[in-house]
C-alpha cells in the first residue's frame, strides 16, 4: 500500500497565482525525486461547518481560499528519502523564505493507506 502526505492550508486569493507557480515547481521536484503522484486542489465545495470543516481547520479568512494537497509514495521509507532531498533542493529555497500563504495555519501529516484501488 502507498504512503500519503496530506496538507490543508489557506491561501490569500491575491496569492493564488504565486501559489500555483510554487506548487507547479514543487510538484515537478517531488516527482523527479521519486513521488508517485502530486496533487494540489483549490476548494470549490467546502462549506463552513458548525463544528468542523476545511475552512474552520485552517481558520479561513474572507480573502482566502482553502487548498487540499496530497503526495503519494511507495512507502514511508521512500517518503522519508524523497522529503529529505526535497528539503535540500535549492530550487525551492526562494519559496521557503517567502511563502505565498501562512504556514502556521497549514495542517499536514503522513498516512499509511489501508484501502486502495
Amino acid at each position: 500500500m502507498t504512503y500519503v502526505d496530506g496538507f490543508v492550508l489557506a491561501v490569500p486569493k491575491a496569492n493564488v497565482e504565486a501559489y500555483k507557480e510554487m506548487a507547479t515547481l514543487a510538484g515537478s521536484i517531488w516527482m523527479e525525486l521519486g513521488a508517485l503522484s502530486y496533487v494540489e486542489a483549490i476548494a470549490e465545495d467546502t462549506p463552513y461547518g458548525e463544528v468542523t470543516s476545511f475552512p474552520r481547520a485552517v481558520q479561513l479568512k474572507d480573502d482566502e481560499i482553502t487548498v487540499f494537497s496530497w503526495i503519494t509514495y511507495d512507502s514511508k521509507a521512500k517518503r522519508d528519502e524523497v522529503m529529505a532531498k526535497v528539503m535540500e533542493d535549492e530550487r525551492l529555497k526562494p519559496y521557503m523564505q517567502n511563502m505565498p500563504f501562512d504556514g502556521k495555519r497549514m495542517i499536514f501529516g503522513g498516512f499509511e493507506s489501508i484501502v486502495q484501488y
